[in-house]
């Protein structure tokens, strides 16, 4: 992976038996995906207002192949698996220490904040990743 974000699992993440929700494992990978935008130098607030762009989740595939538990420290990667005009695709893993819990595919597409119709990747993050 190319970028890696440490999330903690806190209870609110968890069901009674403290073992994570599916549905938490998706937002564990939103926060490591805007955390790598703000590493090259983004954020989503900003794009909003220079580039008059959102991104938008357009897809979702994944695998779950072991249980993450309360307390744990995990480690979310993201990585670029394509890039067209409008749509990035992302592979991400959830990862405790060596063992890969979670493996996903995520397709994001670059839309008008005022339409919501697809618009070409800002020239400024298209740049940042070229290099």
């Amino acid at each position: 992976m190319n970028y890696a974000f440490p999330v903690r699992v806190y209870y609110q993440d968890t069901d009674a038996g403290g073992v994570v929700f599916h549905s938490s494992y998706i937002d564990f990978m939103e926060r490591a995906r805007s955390e790598w935008l703000r590493c090259l130098g983004f954020s989503n607030s900003g794009l909003m207002k220079e580039h008059k762009v959102v991104f938008v989740v357009r897809s979702i595939e994944i695998t779950y192949f072991r249980p993450a538990v309360l307390d744990d420290l995990l480690e979310v990667g993201v990585e670029i698996e394509k890039m067209g005009r409008s749509l990035m695709v992302f592979r991400q893993e959830v990862k405790r220490g060596e063992e890969v819990l979670v493996g996903a595919r995520v397709g994001l597409v670059c839309a008008d904040t005022d339409s919501f119709k697809p618009v070409s990747v800002p020239r400024a993050i298209r740049s940042k990743l070229e290099n």
